[in-house]
């Protein structure tokens, strides 16, 4: 796995909470969103090929078989 890296983000407290929401409508971390948006961003943008994160895996529920 890539390392991570931390940055301090400057932003508008509208915009924040507006990215909060989303966020939280997707089932996703401020910070996962926020990497989601800008992973994106590039990709429209055609400026670079990026790997894709790794997606997480929720373990199986009690109705599915994990077979």
């Amino acid at each position: 796995m890539a390392e991570r890296k931390a940055f301090l983000l400057r932003v508008d407290p509208a915009l924040l909470e507006a990215v909060q929401r989303w966020a939280d409508d997707d089932l996703r971390s401020l910070n996962a969103q926020i990497e989601f948006l800008l992973r994106k961003a590039v990709a429209d943008a055609g400026r670079g090929k990026l790997e894709k994160p790794p997606r997480t895996r929720k373990p199986p529920g009690p109705s599915e078989d994990p077979k």
